[in-house]
């Protein structure tokens, strides 16, 4: 009969009738009941009240029902801690049964109890079993020192466990050796300073001689202990790497690959002149050839492994091209891991069988891997030069094709073609033009009008083409919004007679009509630059292009040797380093490949010549190993190309002085204050009080255009930009175009942040019958006061007019108070102003204080107001990871204020999108002990920034944040920020 009868159930009760069964005479009737109650117990029914019946059918020889029994023991033993004490005497006793099998049981067990009070007990037992005569119950003992130590670390060291798994390793059994090394492998993955596994030549010998006769496991334990040992000079490399070869030939293939990080590694070891290394290569081949017939997912594993390893030496499989060629039946993460690695295998000796077989593939049905193919191609040219001319054919037979999707990704690579090979297959760009009305995704049609701007010169209707794209210019999408603003600036520098009205239109676009903050922006940039300077505007928009590589997808030196490191591991297949997905409190070790740190010596191979170049300086600041935020941000690992932080942000304007700081700026080390954009500074200034706007100021043709490229037709009717923008900025320019596009205040996209509700600021008795009640938004990236105007007087109020005071973060109305009508008595009105930030400042106490004057027909009324500080948290205030860290570790420990946030009972995702409406960007989170930490950025409009550490405890009402910043006088009003937007 088979076992399914345990799982059905009686009608009578349950527990109880177990229960007496469990305390029958008769063995049989014992183990019936113990398999009903595991039965019970697997299918999620609680029977714990069970547990003193069945400890005490432990007392048994039945191998069998022990087993069942122990198995019940490690389920309830922390739910029953004080029950669990009575099976202790049983673990001791079965320690030194005569049966292997037994010792062996017992000691596993007492490994998987959990439980602290019974740890003690267990010593002594383990002890004896770690010398046991039988190699079983040893191997089985070594491993419970490990599950011992994550219970209880110091317990473990007081009483010498971890000397006597170090003896272990000398073991005459391989399998005792291999669990040796696993455990100790494991404890010092949680300390990774103790040096417990100390490694040397004795040691290694005695692990190599046990890795013949392992298990499979046993060899992987092993060889991933092998592969964290620095061999002391080349001849100990080669001596390891003879040993470890055979295992090349292993029917695992987890075995293969732990062989192959060991080999990897200690070739770098290995004098590139030495006979034995050319060999060591051709051996390397095979292998790896071999896990490519495989099921289609160990294939996938093997070709990310693949992928790294052709990365650091591709002339392993230099030969072996043609195992990549994708077969029709591989799943489409197979083809494209192939495709992928068929690129960075291509070379001048293999082009012409690599085309021929992606000219192939850009055929197939499968929309995603024709996409890929395509752009393979484009990815040859710019690698190999010699088939440059060669992949240009193809990618216009297959333009020619007319099928859409392949003829937009083959205009998205021939701009690529284009940057990489400049001046050399122009000829093509009348073919692309006939395909202009195909194109409907937006990468392709920004490609098509990156071509048409850049070459404008060589297309005779290069305004028409662009002016057909202008004409559904709301409808396109950002990418492609930039494109056709870049491009028509490009024209206009070239062509400026023909094309004056089509750069007005486009300007208008987009800095009037349009809602997005870097549109707006790069529209003020163009505008400012051709109103002012155009010569600098041609200088900066017509500015000699860098070429471009094809390493740009290569992983970055420093990581790739990491992930070397790491082969046959996860951290292999997501191609990032373990620190980047592993949780909990464990330092994770960042591995090296030996010789590659102080050599110098860059990879003699084709794809990794240009990455040498990159610079692999750490950011500014370096997070040690334990640091908790250092392991949170560092995440990426990739060091930036360029060092520092984001652009600074405009100043403050009218000669005030920089009230708090110049946020991040003392962290660029660079003192020198770059020269600002030259601008008008005669413009009119409006009346305190003015009831009109201000108008843009007029400039004559000559002011503007200058002479630019002698034609002073360019400048003819060409205006100013909107008065919207604020009239004093001082953006730098001697970072290029990234630094350019941060005019300040920054408009961003429309975003539910906290508005609090509205309270009344000027009571009627105070103001001869005018009440205003009101509150602050932030839309769209402008502040707004929102008024409530009640007229509670007798008489009619008309010729309303307001002006702030001088305040922290120069606050100002953007334009006059518009209330267009004449308020009667008994009734209200909604007003909305607009303020910027470019008044003068003064420090306030407390900092967010208003003080207001409104004055109407009647008298001139004075009240103040606190605005909440989220009004002026700007909506690029996301700081990248790197330099979030950096500026953490920089700002003084001085600096940083703790609050407590009570009764606030969001999850921590609830919270962090809750904060994002209000422009508080959570940059990472981190789990630890169950505490989710949210660490965040916040901008301010005068360029301060401030660092958040945000603590969400489940189950905990009370959340604490710490903030830091480099002016701590605006911490407090962050903090009541915080508790606004949280609790509303």
């Amino acid at each position: 009969m088979t076992d399914s009868k345990y799982f059905t159930t009686t009608k009578k009760g349950e527990i109880f009738e177990l229960k007496a069964e469990l305390n029958s005479d008769k063995k049989e009737k014992k183990k019936e009941a113990v398999k009903k109650v595991i039965a019970s117990m697997t299918v999620g029914k609680d029977v714990s009240a069970l547990f003193p019946d069945v400890v005490n059918c432990m007392q048994t020889d039945n191998l069998e029902l022990k087993k069942l029994v122990y198995l019940y023991l490690m389920n309830y033993a922390k739910s029953q801690p004080d029950m669990a004490i009575m099976a202790v005497n049983t673990f001791v006793k079965d320690c030194e049964d005569p049966n292997p099998l037994i010792r062996a049981l017992a000691v596993r067990t007492m490994g998987c109890i959990r439980v602290d009070k019974i740890t003690e007990y267990l010593c002594e037992p383990l002890r004896k079993c770690l010398k046991d005569e039988d190699p079983y119950v040893r191997k089985t003992a070594a491993v419970c020192v490990a599950k011992l130590h994550d219970i209880n670390a110091q317990l473990v060291e007081d009483q010498g466990f971890l000397d006597t798994l170090k003896d272990l390793i000398s073991d005459s059994n391989p399998m005792v050796v291999a669990n040796a090394v696993a455990a100790l492998s494991e404890i010092a993955e949680s300390h990774p300073n103790s040096n417990l596994l100390d490694l040397n030549p004795q040691t290694i010998n005695k692990l190599l001689t046990a890795l013949n006769e392992c298990t499979e496991w046993g060899q992987i334990f092993i060889l991933d202990c092998l592969a964290n040992y620095t061999p002391r000079d080349d001849r100990e490399s080669q001596s390891i790497c003879e040993r470890v070869t055979p295992r090349l030939s292993h029917a695992n293939s987890a075995v293969v690959l732990s062989a192959v990080k060991v080999l990897m590694k200690f070739m770098e070891m290995l004098p590139k002149d030495l006979d034995y290394y050319g060999t060591l290569l051709k051996k390397l081949a095979p292998p790896l050839v071999t896990l490519l017939s495989a099921e289609p997912e160990l294939q996938y594993v093997a070709l990310r492994n693949i992928n790294l390893i052709v990365q650091r030496r591709p002339e392993i499989l230099k030969h072996e091209m043609k195992v990549f060629f994708v077969k029709y039946n591989d799943p489409i993460y197979v083809k494209l891991e192939k495709l992928d690695i068929m690129i960075r295998l291509a070379s001048q000796a293999n082009i012409a069988q690599v085309l021929a077989e992606l000219k192939e593939y850009a055929t197939e049905v499968d929309v995603d891997f024709v996409r890929k193919a395509v752009r393979a191609i484009g990815r040859c040219a710019i690698k190999v030069e010699q088939s440059a001319e060669r992949c240009v054919s193809t990618l216009l037979d297959l333009i020619q094709t007319k099928v859409n999707y392949v003829v937009q990704e083959a205009i998205v690579v021939i701009k690529d073609i284009f940057r990489k090979y400049p001046n050399k297959y122009e000829s093509v760009i009348a073919t692309l033009c006939e395909n202009l009305d195909s194109l409907d995704e937006p990468e392709a049609r920004a490609a098509m009008i990156w071509i048409v701007g850049e070459y404008a010169e060589r297309i005779d209707n290069a305004d028409e083409l662009l002016e057909s794209f202008l004409e559904g210019f709301h409808d396109e999408s950002t990418q492609v919004q930039l494109q056709l603003l870049t491009g028509i600036v490009k024209l206009f520098l070239k062509k400026p007679t023909e094309t004056q009205e089509l750069v007005q239109q486009v300007l208008s676009l987009a800095t009037q009509d349009s809602d997005n903050p870097d549109l707006r922006d790069r529209g003020y940039i163009y505008w400012r630059l051709l109103s002012t300077d155009p010569v600098a505007a041609k200088e900066v928009v017509l500015a000699e292009k860098p070429l471009i590589s094809e390493e740009t997808d290569l992983i970055e030196p420093t990581l790739l040797e990491e992930l070397i490191c790491h082969i046959g591991t996860l951290a292999s297949v997501y191609h990032k380093p373990p620190s980047a997905f592993v949780e909990g409190s464990r330092g994770v070790q960042h591995k090296r490949l030996p010789g590659s740190a102080g050599s110098g010596e860059s990879v003699d191979s084709p794809d990794t010549g240009s990455a040498a170049g990159v610079s692999e300086a750490p950011p500014a600041v370096i997070p040690s190993q334990g640091d908790l935020l250092g392991d949170l941000l560092n995440l990426d690992l990739t060091p930036p190309t360029t060092t520092g932080p984001p652009p600074p942000t405009s100043g403050m304007q009218m000669g005030a002085m920089d009230l708090l700081g110049g946020g991040l700026d003392s962290l660029m080390g660079d003192e020198s204050e770059p020269p600002p954009i030259p601008l008008r500074t005669d413009t009119p200034q409006s009346p305190q009080l003015s009831h009109q706007s201000p108008s843009p100021p007029d400039y004559s043709p000559t002011e503007l255009g200058g002479d630019l490229g002698g034609n002073p037709a360019m400048a003819a009717g060409f205006g100013a930009p909107p008065a919207v923008m604020p009239t004093s900025f001082n953006a730098p320019v001697s970072g290029g175009l990234d630094d350019l596009f941060d005019l300040g205040g920054g408009v961003g996209m429309p975003m539910g942040s906290y508005s609090p509700p509205k309270t009344v600021w000027l009571p009627a008795m105070k103001a001869k019958g005018l009440e205003i009640s009101g509150t602050f938004a932030r839309r769209s990236g402008v502040i707004q006061m929102e008024m409530t105007l009640t007229n509670k007087a007798m008489s009619v109020m008309t010729d309303f007019a307001i002006q702030f005071n001088r305040n922290s973060f120069g606050l100002a109305p953007a334009g006059p108070l518009q209330v267009l009508t004449p308020l009667s008595p008994n009734q209200s009105i909604e007003v909305s102003l607009p303020l910027n930030t470019v008044g003068p400042v003064m420090k306030m106490e407390p900092l967010n204080n208003l003080q207001v004057a409104v004055k109407n027909n009647i008298d001139v009324f004075y009240f103040s107001c606190q605005y909440p500080i989220s009004m002026l948290f700007v909506e690029d205030g996301k700081m990248e990871r790197q330099v979030f860290l950096a500026t953490w570790k920089d700002i003084p420990n001085d600096n940083e204020s703790q609050f407590q946030i009570k009764d606030c009972h969001l999850s921590s995702d609830a919270a962090s999108n809750k904060l994002q409406g209000s422009n508080i960007f959570t940059i990472a989170k981190r789990t630890v002990e169950g505490q989710d930490m949210l660490y965040q950025s916040i901008k301010l409009t005068n360029g301060i920034w401030v660092l958040a550490e945000l603590r969400v405890q489940a189950g905990n009402p009370n959340y604490t944040v710490s903030l830091k910043c480099r002016a701590p006088e605006v911490s407090q009003s962050v903090f009541q920020s915080y508790e606004a937007v949280l609790k509303n």
